[in-house]
C-alpha cells in the first residue's frame, strides 16, 4: 500500500507544488487502495477509474495556485454530478443519471477535480447507520461489525479507510457530523446557505446543508473554501462572501468562553463519551479558553420539532418521484393512480415510506396546527436559546451523539430508538448554525468518540481555529 494515502491534503498539497509526486501516482494510489478495501468496507456506490486518471493527467498538465487542484475526493451520491449517477442509494433514482452539475461540484472543477467515485448513504439521507441504502451496507473501518453512522455513512468510511483524502456529505440533522465522529474524522456541517444547495437532492429544504469530512481540522478548512460562497442558483444561498477559514487558525483559543449546556450531558448519555467530551473542556482550559456552564431547556423539543419539520418538507419534496417524469416507474398499472402507488412502493425504501407518511400526515388538515406549526413554534424557541448563549460565548462544546457506533443490525428494529441518537445534532440544523465534529477519543473497545463545537451563524473560522488548537494540543502529547 502507498504511503500517499496516509498523508493530509495539506501534505499532500505541498509534494505536488513542489512536483515530488503527480495527480496520477496520487489518484492511482487511492484507487489502488478502494480495490483493496472497499468489499468489505462498502464506502462506494460507484468508482470512476478511467475519469478519475484522465482527470488526473489533466491536472498535472496545468499550473494552478488552487487549494484542491489535482488532489482526488468521494462524492455522496445525492449530490448530482453530470454524465455520472446519482441515485441517492434508492431503487427510485437506480438509473438517473443527471445533466447538470451541482454548484460544488462546478466550484471543484474549476479547480482541478478528480472525483474517485459516488459514495453510500442511507437512502434520501434518511437513517443514521447507512443501513437503509437500497444497494449495500457500509461498515466502519475501524470496526467492521459496526454502523459508520449515517446518513453520510460512505463518506465518512471512505476518509477513514483511506479510499479518498477528503469527501462531501450533506447533513440535515446531523448526517455529516456522526459518522464523522463513529468514524473518528472530522465534519463540518456549515452555516445554512454558506454552501448552495444546487444540485443536492433535497430531503429537508430548510435544514440540508453540503459540507466536507476530512482527517484534519486544517484539511476540513481548505475544503470548505474551495466549495462555500454565494450562488445565484439557491436563493437560499448567502449573499455575503465566504468566510477566510484559514488565516486565522493557528491563534489559539486564549480568552475565548466555552459555553457547556448541561441538558447535553443528562440522561441517556454514555459515561464514555460524558468523559471523553470533559477531558476535551480540560484541554481547551488548558490552552487558555474559560469553560462554563449553560442551560439549554428547550433541547427536549428539538428532536420532536426536527422530525415533524424535516418529515413534513421530505413529503413535498419527494412527491416530485411519481413514475410520471423521471427515475423508476412501475410496470404494473392499469390507471394513473395505480401508477402512482405502486411506483412509490417498489421505489421508496421502508425508512423513507415511513418519513413521508408521518410528513405527509403532519400537514394534513385537522392536524397541522397541532403538529407542523407547534414544531416551528418550538424552532423559534430553539434559535432564541442559541443567540441567549452566544450573546456571552464564543462557541457550545457538546458530545455529537450520545454513544460510539453501535453493532450492525442492533437498532435497526427500532426506529425511535435510532432517532434518538440524533438528540445533539438536530438543534443545530433547526436554527441553521455551523457545527465542527471532531475526534475527542475512543470507547475502552477502541471506537472512536466525537464531540462537536457549535457556532452562531458564519462562525465557522472561529470553530476551526478552536478545533486546531484542541487537535495541536493532542498531536502535542
Amino acid at each position: 500500500m502507498s504511503e500517499l494515502t496516509k498523508l493530509s491534503i495539506r501534505e499532500l498539497r505541498t509534494l505536488l507544488d513542489e512536483k515530488k509526486i503527480s495527480s496520477v501516482e496520487l489518484t492511482k494510489a487511492y484507487i489502488d487502495n478502494i480495490k483493496a478495501k472497499d468489499e468489505k468496507i462498502g464506502a462506494y456506490l460507484a468508482v470512476t477509474e478511467e475519469d478519475a486518471l484522465e482527470s488526473a493527467k489533466k491536472c498535472d498538465g496545468e499550473t494552478s495556485d488552487t487549494i484542491l487542484h489535482g488532489i482526488p475526493c468521494g462524492i455522496k451520491d445525492n449530490i448530482c454530478t453530470k454524465g455520472v449517477k446519482t441515485t441517492c442509494a434508492s431503487k427510485m433514482l437506480e438509473d438517473f443519471v443527471p445533466c447538470y452539475d451541482a454548484t460544488v461540484i462546478e466550484k471543484l472543477k474549476n479547480q482541478g477535480f478528480i472525483m474517485l467515485g459516488k459514495l453510500n448513504m442511507d437512502e434520501f439521507a434518511m437513517g443514521s447507520t447507512t443501513e437503509n441504502s437500497a444497494f449495500r451496507i457500509t461498515r466502519n473501518p475501524v470496526n467492521t461489525e459496526c454502523v459508520p453512522g449515517g446518513s453520510s455513512g460512505g463518506s465518512a468510511a471512505a476518509v477513514k479507510a483511506e479510499e479518498a483524502p477528503y469527501t462531501l456529505g450533506s447533513d440535515t440533522g446531523g448526517s455529516i457530523r456522526q459518522p464523522a465522529a463513529f468514524c473518528g474524522v472530522v465534519g463540518m456541517k456549515p452555516t445554512y446557505g454558506a454552501v448552495s444547495r444546487y444540485g443536492l437532492v433535497a430531503f429537508a429544504s430548510s435544514l440540508d446543508q453540503i459540507g466536507p469530512l476530512t482527517k484534519t481540522v486544517y484539511d476540513n478548512a481548505m475544503v470548505l473554501s474551495a466549495i462555500a460562497g454565494h450562488d445565484a442558483k439557491d436563493a437560499t444561498s448567502m449573499s455575503k462572501d465566504a468566510p477566510d477559514c484559514l488565516s486565522d487558525i493557528e491563534k489559539g483559543v486564549s480568552g475565548m468562553k466555552i459555553a457547556l449546556p448541561v441538558e447535553f450531558f443528562s440522561e441517556g448519555i454514555d459515561p464514555e463519551v460524558k468523559s471523553a467530551v470533559f477531558e476535551a473542556a480540560k484541554v481547551f482550559e488548558s490552552l487558555g479558553a474559560s469553560i462554563e456552564e449553560v442551560k439549554m431547556p428547550s433541547l427536549k423539543e428539538a428532536l420532536a420539532a426536527y422530525y415533524v419539520i424535516s418529515s413534513a418538507e421530505a413529503s413535498s419534496n419527494l412527491a416530485r418521484f411519481d413514475g410520471v417524469r423521471y427515475g423508476h416507474r412501475s410496470e404494473n398499472y392499469s390507471d394513473i393512480g395505480e401508477l402512482y402507488r405502486n411506483t412509490r412502493n417498489e421505489g421508496f425504501g421502508d425508512e423513507v415510506k415511513r418519513r413521508i407518511m408521518l410528513g405527509t400526515f403532519a400537514l394534513s388538515s385537522g392536524y397541522y396546527d397541532a403538529y407542523y406549526k407547534k414544531a416551528l413554534q418550538a424552532r423559534s424557541l430553539i434559535i432564541s436559546e442559541y443567540e441567549k448563549i452566544f450573546g456571552k460565548s464564543d462557541f457550545i462544546l457538546s458530545p455529537v451523539a450520545p454513544t460510539a457506533a453501535y453493532k450492525i443490525g442492533s437498532k435497526t428494529g427500532s426506529p425511535i430508538e435510532m432517532y434518538l441518537g440524533d438528540v445533539y445534532t438536530v438543534p443545530v440544523n433547526i436554527a441553521g448554525l455551523p457545527s465542527l465534529s471532531m475526534p475527542c477519543g475512543a470507547t475502552e473497545n477502541g471506537l472512536p468518540i466525537g464531540m462537536q463545537l457549535i457556532g452562531k451563524a458564519r462562525s465557522e473560522p472561529v470553530l476551526y481555529r478552536a478545533g486546531y488548537a484542541y487537535e495541536t494540543a493532542k498531536e502535542a502529547k
